[in-house]
């Protein structure tokens, strides 16, 4: 499933990162790889505030669509 799909507080594997080729490595560069662990830290109008390798990353419900866990 996408990752805006994922409630707040819940933790998701990343199965799966889409997009073409820049946007999936500006994925990539922030920490979204598959096998990584990410947390939904917060979530409002389908954009979310998630950890992944340690860091806080707010992202938009566009992106969050491209990552699936």
């Amino acid at each position: 499933m996408p990752l805006s799909m994922v409630k707040e507080g819940e933790t998701g594997v990343i199965q799966k990162v889409g997009g073409r080729g820049d946007t999936k490595k500006f994925l990539e560069n922030l920490g979204f790889v598959v096998g990584g662990i990410v947390t939904v830290i917060s979530e409002r109008n389908g954009n979310l505030i998630v950890n992944v390798k340690d860091s806080r990353i707010a992202i938009g419900k566009d992106m969050a669509n491209r990552i699936m866990v």
